[in-house]
């Protein structure tokens, strides 16, 4: 695919992740042990065989610049081409902040202009999957589409979940016919996973044109108002993919890693999914360390017992403690005898000794960043 050039869009504030979006946004949300959220995006493109990459950041881009660097984890630190990162910035005329994600793309078309592949793959960079997209632009070609839409059913996730995604339905030929963004009452059974490709020179005409009408976002303002006069096509994604839009699908996602056949998907048949790489002891596990069908990441330190949960790196499991169905982020420390079940405790959290914390498979109970309790 060295004709399409990509753009990954990290969103904006969003209070559904709760204590785990305050300082941070969705794409830098700490997954699966040693993950960010965008890995999965930004490697899905390099293993696409795209290597000009923006990603266009607008809500607390610290963590994320940090995690990203220069691109050098997904071979993307070149002298030409490879990783740029698109901050919001201050100017005369405005504040800065994107008012969505046409606006965001608009704001940032010298990196359109300048560039010279023929095709564009737009793609959120809070969700979890792996996927060539390579098919995908064939079938765009094949079928001289104006905008391709990545799709899957909805068959295994909530009604709930269905709310936080665009529902399509399409016709025999795959050509989207209808385009609901959150609906209240999601009837369809098809959904947006976000990822769009078009031409290049017909993004930047489009973005132009939405400029100009005052269009600010690329799902509500554009492609639904284009649903009868531009080619939109559906194409089918088979494979797992979450997007971390709530609290309850982060949860579920993280937990979905400890199957398998989720594993080996995500991780192992397919692409290799890249990361910022970190020089960590292996994890170690004292005598009394009990662990059960968990995923234990590097320099953890195991002297209790964890069934079904899921440590990033560097967390500290003391004697007497027991851990289920919970996420512990970089850096925590569980005292002594304490106990959790259904919890997320964001990085750098402190449990002392014989506290216990009990959340709901449905509400996992969550601890903010360098909290102690």
């Amino acid at each position: 695919m060295k004709r399409a050039m990509g753009i990954i869009l990290t969103g904006g504030k969003n209070n559904r992740l709760k204590e785990l979006s305050v300082e941070r946004s969705i794409a830098a949300i700490p997954f699966g042990g040693k993950y960010r959220a965008i890995d999965f995006t930004l490697s899905n493109m390099v293993n696409s065989g795209i290597v000009n990459v923006g990603v266009l950041t607008q809500y607390s881009i610290r963590s994320l610049i940090d995690h990203l660097g220069s691109g050098k984890e997904w071979d993307l630190d070149r002298k030409n081409e490879g990783l740029r990162i698109f901050p919001p910035y201050l100017s005369e005329f405005g504040n800065g902040w994107y008012k969505g994600s046409a606006d965001a793309i608009y704001n940032n078309m010298t990196f359109l202009e300048r560039s010279d592949e023929e095709f564009v793959v737009i793609a959120n960079g809070y969700a979890i999957y792996n996927m060539d997209y390579t098919p995908m632009l064939e079938q765009h070609v094949d079928k001289d589409a104006d905008i391709t839409i990545a799709c899957r059913a909805l068959d295994d996730l909530t009604e709930n979940d269905k709310k936080t995604l665009g529902i399509v339905e399409i016709d025999e030929d795959s050509r989207i016919v209808d385009f609901k963004e959150k609906p209240l009452n999601p009837t369809g059974s098809l959904g947006s996973m976000g990822v769009y490709i078009m031409k290049r020179k017909f993004l930047i005409e489009l973005m132009q044109d939405s400029a100009a009408k005052g269009y600010t976002d690329l799902v509500m303002d554009i492609i639904i108002r284009s649903i009868d006069s531009m080619r939109i096509y559906a194409y089918i994604f088979k494979g797992y993919w979450r997007p971390l839009n709530s609290i309850q699908l982060y949860y579920r996602a993280n937990m979905d890693l400890l199957d398998p056949r989720v594993r080996r998907e995500l991780l192992m048949d397919r692409r290799k999914i890249y990361t910022k790489v970190k020089d960590e002891a292996p994890a170690k596990y004292n005598e009394e360390a009990d662990v059960k069908n968990s995923i234990i990441a590097d320099g953890c330190i195991i002297e209790g017992k964890v069934e079904n949960s899921v440590l990033n790196r560097g967390v500290r499991v003391m004697k007497g403690v027991h851990i289920k169905n919970s996420i512990l982020m970089q850096g925590t420390t569980v005292e002594e005898g304490a106990q959790l079940n259904y919890c997320i405790l964001d990085k750098g959290v402190t449990i002392t000794a014989g506290k216990t914390l009990i959340g709901d498979q449905e509400w996992p109970l969550i601890v903010g960043k360098k909290i102690t309790v």
